[in-house]
């Protein structure tokens, strides 16, 4: 399916401009003529605009085009009668938009799964192999069955992920403001008062006057320092694949943060795997789509070597313990499911287990980091009514009375 601007005519002779999806030109005239409409000219979109054209359809939408055709396909409705009905019902126009293309399509002889090929930003890989794999068993409710119960686990997992980011980010910029505030106005003001003192100044007074003085000329410098390195390193991930690669990496072997992420992979790799396996899609296959879901080159690699060995004829455990990536637990739960044949079962039980552990890990992480963040601050305040304070009291001190 290609996606096309258009400029049509209609039989008043007012001309209209639009946007539409056909298999090709022929099919976009057809279409067009169904509208009363005579093709002018047109302009496919290019690949990066098809798959903008996927935003507008959020995962909640998904998650309903899901149960609608898991309870359709239950009760036997026809496929087409179940996407109608489902165009009628939604109140994403995009979506309908959508849903009346795969229709067309789906009366022109193709399969649900190659009409969801159409719409890569909309519908991804692991989706429609999914259901492919769903009409060869003949399973397909049981596959939008799982397909929701991923996508409402998907929306669990970015829920957790902005927990990680959101409030570390806020308190962090509370902080930078109250550091702001200390060493451009309030700092000032009271080392004007110590300097007119004429005493010496002791080295943590003279380190507050130098960062103070510097906060005060080169303010901009400390603003957009941040702003350009972080630009910086994301200009570099994305036209350089071995900075990528190293970044993804690092991103793992971090403190406390890199064994979270590790986790939140896992479960997502784990559980898609045995979705997809217990769809009947091959080990392989599986694994092939699985470096797509890991979103992080270091994890990515690992199961691209994963896959090259059991192409060779090694066991799935092997080829897992064989990266070098994978924990323990990961390992011995595959060997327990290549043993007693349930493998599937195994890799819920790593997805389910990784799910628990994380949710539990960001709530540590949540409880200590407002005393962190509270210590940092009170630190950072304590420092400077003691290097403000300190040549007052000395003054003070040594006034004889």
């Amino acid at each position: 399916m290609e996606f096309f601007n258009y400029k049509a005519i209609d039989d008043s002779g007012r001309i209209h401009n639009g946007q539409a999806d056909a298999a090709n030109v022929a099919d976009l005239e057809m279409r067009l003529r169904k509208l009363g409409l005579d093709l002018i000219n047109y302009r496919e979109i290019k690949s990066s605009t098809k798959m903008a054209a996927g935003r507008g359809v959020k995962r909640r939408d998904l998650i309903m085009f899901c149960f609608h055709l898991e309870q359709t396909s239950k009760a036997g409705v026809p496929i087409l009668d179940s996407l109608g009905d489902l165009r009628d019902s939604t109140e994403n126009p995009r979506l309908r938009d959508v849903i009346s293309a795969m229709t067309e399509s789906i009366e022109g002889g193709r399969t649900l799964s190659q009409t969801l090929r159409d719409f890569p930003g909309i519908f991804n890989n692991v989706f429609a192999s999914l259901v492919h794999a769903g009409e060869q068993t003949g399973e397909i409710a049981e596959v939008f069955k799982k397909l929701g119960e991923s996508l409402k686990w998907q929306d669990e997992q970015i829920s957790q992920t902005k927990k990680i980011i959101m409030y570390p980010s806020v308190v962090g910029t509370v902080i930078t403001g109250v550091v702001f505030f200390l060493m451009i106005y309030l700092v000032p003001q009271l080392l004007s008062f110590v300097k007119t003192m004429g005493q010496e100044l002791p080295a943590h007074t003279l380190v507050l006057i130098a960062v103070s003085d510097f906060f005060v000329a080169y303010w901009y410098i400390v603003l957009l320092l941040p702003v350009l390195t972080v630009m910086g390193v994301m200009i570099a991930l994305k036209v350089n694949p071995a900075a990528r690669l190293t970044f993804d990496g690092l991103i793992l072997k971090l403190p406390v943060i890199g064994s979270i992420l590790q986790k939140l992979i896992l479960a997502r790799v784990a559980g898609f795997f045995a979705m997809m396996y217990a769809s009947g899609i091959t080990i392989i296959d599986c694994i092939r789509t699985a470096e797509d879901i890991a979103d992080n080159r270091a994890v990515r690699l690992a199961m691209a070597a994963v896959g090259q060995k059991v192409a060779e004829g090694n066991s799935l455990s092997k080829s897992f313990a064989a990266s070098g990536l994978f924990p323990r637990l990961v390992i011995r739960m595959i060997i327990v499911g290549e043993t007693t044949g349930a493998l599937q079962e195994a890799l819920e039980n790593i997805a389910y287990f990784y799910t628990r552990d994380v949710r539990e890990s960001i709530d540590k992480v949540q409880s200590m980091i407002e005393p962190a963040m509270t210590i940092v601050l009170g630190a950072i305040i304590g420092w400077v009514m003691f290097s403000v304070l300190g040549p007052i009291y000395d003054l003070i001190s040594n006034i004889k009375i």
